[in-house]
Parts: structure tokens; C-alpha cells; sequence
């Protein structure tokens, strides 16, 4: 009889990489990335992770700043090595992609 403990299952590297995602703010608004429907996409290659997003807005001056909050929370993780950040702009952003969590955490639904 093997007395050997379980290992741990490894964890998912995608759902790691989410969760550092809903850790990153737009400085402007009270609500993460993932919430206010700014990630399109996330791809994690090896130790690569490749986030296509958007802004609120084209014109948004903050731009720099949260890309580069995004890629520094994914460098942040052993797993990850490599972490690109592609702004587009298609589909523009509109409230209507913010979650229902988002919507209740700035009041946008009604009670």
C-alpha cells in the first residue's frame, strides 16, 4: 500500500492569467478590465500570454499606463515569462460589454 500523498493538481495557467487580469484597474473607473469588458482575448502559448484588449476610449491618455500594468500582473506569475499587450479598437467599447457583476459595483442597474 502506497502511503505517497496525492499530488496537488497543477493549477490552470488561463484561469491564473484571468485572475491577474481582474486585478488590473482602469485608474478612472472602480471597476478591473475583465468587468468593464475591455479583455477580448487571451491566448497563453508555453510561457507566452498574448491579451488582445481595448480602452474605454481611442483617446484615452491612460492607455500606456493599463497595458502596462497588465503585462507587469502577467510577468508577475512564475508561469509566465513572455506577456504581450495588443490594444485594438474593434469592436469599439461600449457600456453594454460591462458584466452584470460591473454593472451592479457601479450602479449602472437598477435596484
Amino acid at each position: 500500500m502506497d502511503n505517497a500523498p496525492t499530488p496537488m493538481p497543477k493549477p490552470d495557467i488561463n484561469e491564473m492569467v484571468w485572475t491577474q487580469l481582474r486585478s488590473c484597474f482602469d485608474p478612472e473607473i472602480p471597476l478591473n478590465i475583465v468587468d468593464l469588458g475591455l479583455v477580448y482575448g487571451v491566448s497563453v502559448d508555453g510561457k507566452q500570454a498574448n491579451i488582445k484588449m481595448t480602452l474605454t476610449s481611442p483617446g484615452c491618455h491612460l492607455g500606456g499606463q493599463i497595458a502596462g500594468n497588465v503585462q507587469e500582473k502577467l510577468l508577475a506569475l512564475d508561469e509566465i515569462d513572455e506577456a504581450n499587450v495588443e490594444l485594438v479598437w474593434d469592436p469599439p467599447w461600449h457600456q453594454s460589454m460591462i458584466s452584470a457583476e460591473g454593472r451592479k459595483t457601479l450602479g449602472l442597474d437598477p435596484v
